[in-house]
């Protein structure tokens, strides 16, 4: 089959064989450097697809922390009303403790003084 492909070069001068030659490793190397570039450009389309994944699933995480983030925010603004309510609820009931404990000494002051005039 070779031969076929060769036959059509008999008869041509030296010189047109030369150039022949030329072309035909031109060729040759053209499709080498061809087929390297089309690797090149498959893998760096690979590693654009790659990339292009993990920005996605960055900013998909990125969305989740924001949310998450925003449900926390919620969570501690929920708890600073809770705890200022805590604290004046404690502090009304230390005033009414106090109030008591007034109302207590007060008692203990009339009981010693109706003790001191019974005594009598």
């Amino acid at each position: 089959m070779s031969w076929a492909v060769e036959e059509w070069k008999e008869g041509l001068s030296p010189r047109v064989l030369q150039k022949i030659h030329e072309l035909e490793s031109q060729v040759d190397k053209l499709k080498k450097e061809r087929q390297q570039r089309q690797y090149q450009l498959e893998t760096l389309e690979a590693a654009l697809q790659k990339q292009k994944q993990k920005v996605e699933n960055e900013k998909n995480e990125s969305a989740i922390l924001k949310r998450e983030n925003q449900s926390l925010m919620e969570l501690c603004d929920n708890l600073e009303k809770a705890k200022q309510k805590i604290s004046h609820d404690l502090q009304v009931k230390e005033s009414q403790v106090n109030i008591q404990s007034g109302q207590l000494n007060s008692c203990k002051k009339d009981i010693e003084r109706l003790e001191q005039e019974l005594k009598r």
